[in-house]
């Protein structure tokens, strides 16, 4: 199923989406100019890599006042990682996610309320995979754990909203409403059963783990701040 649009309108230009989806996509442009090796490198410095998280974690603890020898490490790609993608189509179904359902959720937080709430979701989608596979020397990138938490804290807000959505049926190609609410409870569901059916240890292809942390991190965000104005303009 692809999302196209839903129906509930937006009441200011959604700045910060925009602004979110451009930078994704300038990010990309920039990882495709590199040479292999270049962007190996790139990937490996501004993406996760949990066993080295996990190692610079258990140093912290050890000594605290490693801090601020570690905190360029161990903070940033926490949230760079959120912006770097692996393919056209890792990139453009992550956007299109963040388009249907980010400007919405912008509108009730405010712009410099979404942006806080946007990073720091992507952060908590993070930990999530760290935490399923702590040893793994793999990096993690990509969008997906932040824009999971935008559908999370969506599903919590505007559950009466219809999804224009596109369902592919064998041969054919149909265009119906879903409502968000049954749209993003298959698509969680979707998640954690791939999450849950992953091989432990195994090498992930997709961090099912970091879409089941970021939906829940979203629900949370639109229980607690949901209801009211969170306005940080910028």
């Amino acid at each position: 199923m692809i999302p196209l649009k839903d129906n509930t309108p937006r009441k200011q230009f959604p700045l910060v989406n925009v602004s979110l989806i451009v930078l994704n996509v300038v990010v990309f442009l920039f990882q495709n100019q590199m040479a292999q090796e270049e962007m190996y490198y790139f990937i490996r410095d501004f993406g996760v890599i949990p066993r080295e998280q996990v190692t610079a974690l258990v140093l912290l603890l050890h000594d605290p006042a490693q801090l601020f020898d570690l905190n360029g490490y161990f903070f940033l790609p926490l949230v760079t990682a959120t912006f770097l993608h692996g393919g056209w189509l890792h990139l453009i179904s992550n956007m299109i996610y963040l388009w249907v359902f980010g400007d919405n959720i912008e509108d009730r937080l405010g712009r410099g309320g979404y942006l806080l709430v946007y990073l720091a979701m992507g952060v908590l989608a993070n930990f999530a995979h760290i935490a399923s596979e702590p040893l793994s020397p793999v990096p993690l990138i990509g969008a997906s754990g932040a824009v999971a938490g935008v559908l999370g804290a969506y599903f919590v807000l505007f559950p009466r909203s219809r999804i224009l959505t596109l369902v592919p049926l064998g041969f054919f190609i149909t265009f119906i409403y879903i409502p968000a609410f049954l749209f993003l409870a298959l698509w969680f569901i979707l998640q954690l059963f791939n999450a849950i059916a992953e091989p432990a240890g195994g090498a992930q292809a997709v961090a099912w783990w970091a879409h089941v942390g970021g939906f829940v991190a979203g629900i949370v965000v639109g229980m607690l701040l949901g209801r009211k104005k969170f306005y940080i303009y910028s």
